[in-house]
């Protein structure tokens, strides 16, 4: 079940292995998370600055972690940590790294379902034809 989003700065393209960070990190969080769920990870290269000076342009890799509600504040941070050294591992010693574990919000919903929570209803194919082109003469 957990949501990964793995935001780091574009300048980190090329410097580590995205694919063997994932292949370390799905069993990471599935083990310290206590879930029987599958991860799905979303990478996002971007723009990233930090502080508000003219050297602002630090490295940066941040992992969000989303699970369903119900684990202790300490099962979190301990997760956090595991994340986080991780990361140093991964990442040059110039960049910044940071974790944050949340929960998901009770508006989650995932499909198709896992049991865990409504599902919503597939999307079914529209019952009237497209309507037809019209060209202006």
């Amino acid at each position: 079940m957990p949501q990964l989003t793995v935001t780091y700065s574009r300048e980190l393209d090329g410097t580590f292995d995205r694919a063997a960070l994932i292949e370390e990190l799905h069993p990471l969080v599935v083990r310290e998370s206590g879930t029987r769920g599958v991860c799905k990870t979303v990478l996002r290269p971007e723009e990233t600055w930090v502080g508000d000076g003219p050297g602002g342009r630090t490295l940066l890799l941040h992992v969000e972690v989303g699970l369903m509600p119900g684990r202790s504040e300490a099962v979190k941070a301990h997760l956090s940590e595991s994340v986080l050294a991780l990361l140093t591992r991964h990442v040059p010693e110039a960049a910044i790294a940071s974790v944050e574990v949340r929960d998901l919000a009770p508006s989650y919903r995932l499909f198709p379902s896992t049991g865990r929570g409504p599902a919503r209803e597939p999307r079914r194919a529209a019952a009237t034809p497209p309507a037809t082109l019209r060209t202006a003469r």
